[in-house]
């Protein structure tokens, strides 16, 4: 399969260019892809974070969402990558106490927590990092959740073959509109992650997102855009500042946004996985769009805060 990525974004430093990055951009609606940038074709791409709205709708086909009377806080938390802030903490435990499980049988594995002002709290208190940490938590939770309420193995629910992550299989190959077998591999929290080309992608996000049957899971995402993120996310960025944007980041240079007045997907995937360049690219897109306008700083600065070049979209 051949691929051809664009030039996207050029850092210039007193006129020079010194960094770049290339990558791919995708608008589409449902049925068409109405503008693009570099030439994916049909190349995979894993779904990584942002596979987890998707895996989230099983919230509402199983009835989860009522059977464990979840707020919607707790819903944006199953669908989100958190930043290990004591708000996603507390609303974890909650959760984790309403299911009747503990933070020990999540497999996510433990990691710092994102927000660089939680990870600095927790270096002075000398506290160390725990599992629900981790900002895939609460998607875990999500998954423990629902084995419980179906009488799943709870041991095993991080294998291809259990029926949680089958259900999870044939929600995202439907919501997707996916025809044929595509890569599978595990994410960095452990659980199956399927990969698929990036129209594809878009296609799951508007077929979710514009449909009603969803609209308990669209509601919380826009009413709590912190809970999905947190400090500095790009993702709780957007969705705070417009009405109507649904915003999912992802491991790997990868970031979804859904226009859902217009009913048209954003689909952006840095090469190099490059945070800053991704949230230039995205929210520069986004602006050229007209579906918001969200301040991102493009200055190259010295530590003393002098302006010393400049970072450019080649949008």
């Amino acid at each position: 399969m051949i691929r051809t990525p664009e030039l996207l974004v050029e850092y210039k430093r007193d006129s020079l260019i010194e960094q770049e990055h290339y990558g791919y951009i995708i608008v589409a609606d449902k049925e068409h892809i109405i503008d693009s940038k570099g030439d994916s074709a049909n190349y995979p791409f894993f779904l990584r974070s942002c596979a987890k709205p998707l895996q989230a709708s099983l919230l509402i086909d199983y009835g989860m969402d009522i059977r464990y009377n979840m707020t919607e806080q707790e819903i944006a938390l199953c669908c989100g990558s958190h930043a290990g802030e004591s708000i996603h903490i507390n609303i974890a435990q909650t959760l984790l106490e309403k299911i009747g499980i503990n933070e020990n049988q999540l497999k996510c594995g433990i990691h710092k927590p994102l927000s660089k002002t939680e990870q600095t709290r927790m270096l002075l208190a000398g506290e160390q990092a725990r599992t629900l940490h981790n900002n895939c938590s609460g998607k875990h939770i999500f998954m423990l959740g629902l084995c419980k309420m179906n009488g799943w193995d709870l041991e095993t629910y991080d294998e291809l073959n259990h029926p949680l992550q089958q259900a999870i299989k044939k929600k995202i190959y439907d919501l997707c509109e996916l025809k044929k077998e595509y890569p599978i591999t595990k994410d960095g929290c452990g659980v199956p992650i399927f990969a698929m080309p990036l129209f594809n992608m878009v296609k799951g996000y508007l077929n979710m997102f514009t449909n009603p049957r969803y609209e308990k899971i669209k509601t919380a995402i826009l009413n709590n855009p912190y809970i999905i993120g947190g400090e500095d996310r790009t993702d709780t960025k957007i969705i705070a500042n417009s009405k109507n944007l649904i915003a999912k980041t992802g491991a790997g240079g990868l970031f979804i946004v859904v226009n859902t007045e217009t009913e048209e997907g954003l689909v952006v995937k840095i090469c190099d996985s490059d945070m800053k360049a991704r949230e230039l690219v995205v929210t520069d897109s986004l602006k050229n769009l007209h579906w918001a306008d969200i301040e991102a700083d493009h200055s190259i600065k010295t530590l003393h805060g002098n302006v010393v070049g400049e970072i450019i979209t080649l949008l």
